[in-house]
């Protein structure tokens, strides 16, 4: 066996690992800045969830409040007039359609 064609397979199998490591750490970079961001946002938002809260409840308040004068404002529908031809409803005894 030739002394050089042994050490080129191991440096290529070295190279390949170093390859392995330097790739899987580029990634991981940005997956735990990602992570870690995430984690703080979380920790931020947990401090406000009673602000949130009622920030709900006084929405819901006033979009109730805001339908219950919409609902005033309009009173009671009538009917409305389309400018349509219109036929008289048939007479009490009368056929409703042609025979």
């Amino acid at each position: 066996m030739n002394p050089e064609t042994k050490s080129s397979g191991k440096s290529f199998l070295g190279v390949g690992a170093l390859a392995a490591l330097a790739c899987a750490a580029c990634c991981i970079g940005p997956i735990l800045a990602f992570l870690g961001g995430l984690g703080a946002i979380t920790a931020i938002s947990s401090l406000w969830v009673p602000a949130l809260a009622a920030v709900t409840v006084l929405a819901l308040a006033a979009m109730a409040w805001v339908l219950h004068r919409r609902r005033r404002a309009a009173g009671a529908p009538g009917p409305v007039d389309l400018g349509l031809p219109t036929t008289p409803p048939p007479a009490a005894g009368e056929a409703r359609l042609p025979q």
